[in-house]
């Protein structure tokens, strides 16, 4: 039984439907990738998932939960991490762990998440002052503070350099390993070939391609497979495209 079920759903900004009749089952302990242009409807469909927009029609259900009128019990199982973070200019990480902490019954420790997303040494300055990179990893950071069942990251390693990516990487896991079920919203053809069990690849507001990395990749890349589904006249070319290995050799070494 899925974990995540999501029906039919259907969901227009005015005039513009940017979901058109979405279907899909995540199941517990699996990492599905989201992939698509920008404006193919990843975020919404998260973010419906999510409990943050109310589909137009169609059913949503998260652990058997209404992401809409469940709202307070969804909360106390799933944790988002979004686009961007934005917090108060004035607190630090270690005070806004802290206070996502004390939401939660059985929070991880602020001292654990700072040292895992490397901000031991940025605990006590503002957030106002932290790089782009670093507030990232504070918003993810915060979403899984919680130990939530399931995580939602949409572009959780945007901005961030080959390391902190690959810190980041293998802490999600880490949380796999336990059972964590991950939603992952992603650009990066590497990031969805490292992490996830199974992608699904959003065109105009329906799902293109679904399956494994190496189910959709076929006899391709994974790269070429996104383009055949987003923009088949580009993957009609003729001219060769330089053969380029997902991950560096740093990355495949670890």
């Amino acid at each position: 039984m899925a974990l995540i079920e999501v029906r039919n759903v259907h969901k227009s900004y005015g005039p513009r439907e940017v979901l058109r009749g979405i279907h899909l089952d995540v199941a517990a302990g699996e990492v599905v990738g989201v992939l698509g242009a920008n404006g193919a409807g990843k975020t919404t469909l998260v973010e419906s998932i999510g409990g943050l927009r109310t589909p137009d029609s169609g059913t949503i259900r998260v652990a058997g939960l209404d992401p809409i009128s469940d709202a307070q019990e969804l909360r106390g199982i799933l944790g988002m991490q979004l686009q961007q973070c934005r917090l108060p200019a004035k607190i630090t990480p270690a005070e806004a762990l802290d206070l996502f902490g004390s939401f939660y019954p059985q929070a991880r420790p602020t001292d654990e998440l700072l040292e895992r997303f490397g901000l031991n040494d940025q605990r006590r300055q503002r957030f106002e002052k932290l790089s782009g990179g670093q507030q990232q990893r504070l918003s993810v950071a915060l979403a899984l503070i919680g130990q939530p069942r399931i995580a939602i990251l949409d572009e959780l390693t945007t901005g961030l350099d080959p390391v902190a990516r690959r810190e980041i990487w293998n802490y999600l896991d880490g949380l796999t390993a336990e059972g964590t079920t991950i939603l992952l919203v992603t650009h990066s053809m590497a990031e969805a070939e490292y992490l996830c069990d199974r992608i699904v690849i959003l065109n105009d507001g329906r799902i293109a391609v679904e399956g494994t990395p190496a189910e959709v990749a076929g006899t391709d890349s994974l790269d070429e497979a996104y383009i055949r589904a987003t923009a088949p006249n580009l993957a009609a070319s003729n001219r060769p495209v330089p053969n380029q290995p997902f991950l560096n050799q740093a990355e495949k070494e670890n």
